[in-house]
């Protein structure tokens, strides 16, 4: 399993379209903050229109998304001489379309939904990343084709809204999330992006990170297999993943244990084994500091996952 399958796995990621967005010229929306572990995410597919988050000022074009892993209030905004005028929303079996208050011919189409994920893993998946994060898929040749294909989908279902939609929709909008989280940095994003690190000897030690984390992962160790100094290593993976390798492997560590403790009846002293740390009280700090709470809370809160393995 890659990287990024493994991630969305462990987030127990669930995803959802929200609302079809055809606004006019002159137009603002306000969207509200979203809930704990809930991120929003837009995707435009035609026109132009601009998203503002916090003091962030983004100009969008087709093939841009934006997810929001905070879940933060924002607000966008299409160019016009009248107004701004604000929206109105008809619902739907599946979801919501807003048009403009005033009417008018529609000069965006924008997708806007939310991923939900969970408390553990999910939420140190998505405390990673940038926020916000913005793709321009139109800006390269391939992922421009992979999104025009998805994008038709997406109205495809939209105009259809019948039996099996919201599924067909979830499964699509998941799709746009590995899209988003193995898009390097270049063209396509200015984000740093760990999951989708460009040197193939970065990704080999994040992948490896990833599949094995209870493993000694020492700098010596990472630098020989990526054939680099040690210095040279530590440069590249902090400008490869935004982030120290010692920060990436407690993370990844703790993203291992979140999903034992829910999908396995093995004692927290086992778990803490089991991912890399010597002591339970050690495990026990590092838990509480990044998730704020104990892994036995942590584990009690849980509903236990269907199948979860039992080693008694």
């Amino acid at each position: 399993m890659d990287s990024v399958s493994r991630l969305l796995r462990m987030a127990r990621l669930q995803a959802g379209l929200d609302k079809r967005c055809l606004l006019g010229a002159g137009t603002r929306m306000d969207v509200p903050a979203y809930g704990q572990m809930e991120a929003p995410f837009h995707v435009l597919l035609d026109g132009a229109c601009r998203l503002q988050v916090g003091t962030v000022l983004l100009d969008l074009h087709p093939g841009d998304v934006v997810m929001i892993p905070s879940g933060a209030p924002h607000r966008v905004t299409t160019d016009g001489e009248a107004g701004p005028t604000g929206t109105t929303e008809t619902a739907g079996d599946v979801f919501v379309t807003t048009r403009s208050e005033h009417g008018g011919k529609p000069v965006i189409d924008l997708f806007c939904g939310h991923y939900t994920f969970d408390a553990g893993a999910g939420s140190l998946l998505f405390a990673s990343l940038p926020d916000p994060v913005h793709v321009s898929f139109g800006q390269s040749a391939e992922s421009d084709e992979v999104l025009r294909m998805l994008s038709a989908l997406m109205r495809g279902e939209a105009r259809r809204e019948g039996e099996g939609t919201a599924a067909i929709l979830s499964a699509l909008c998941t799709v746009l999330l590995a899209m988003v989280l193995r898009t390097s940095r270049g063209d396509t994003t200015q984000a740093t992006l760990w999951t989708a690190a460009a040197d193939g000897r970065i990704a080999s030690a994040v992948e490896g990170m990833l599949n094995d984390p209870g493993a000694d992962w020492t700098i010596e160790r990472l630098s020989r297999a990526a054939a680099m100094s040690r210095a040279t290593f530590l440069r590249h993976f902090t400008r490869d993943t935004g982030t120290t390798v010692g920060a990436f492997l407690a993370r990844a560590r703790l993203m291992a244990a979140a999903e034992l403790l829910t999908t396995t009846d093995a004692t927290v002293a086992s778990v803490a084994g089991q991912v890399g740390y010597s002591s339970e009280s050690a495990f026990s700090r590092a838990f509480r500091a990044h998730l704020g709470t104990t892994p036995a809370r942590f584990r009690r809160e849980r509903p236990p996952v269907p199948g979860a393995t039992k080693t008694g």
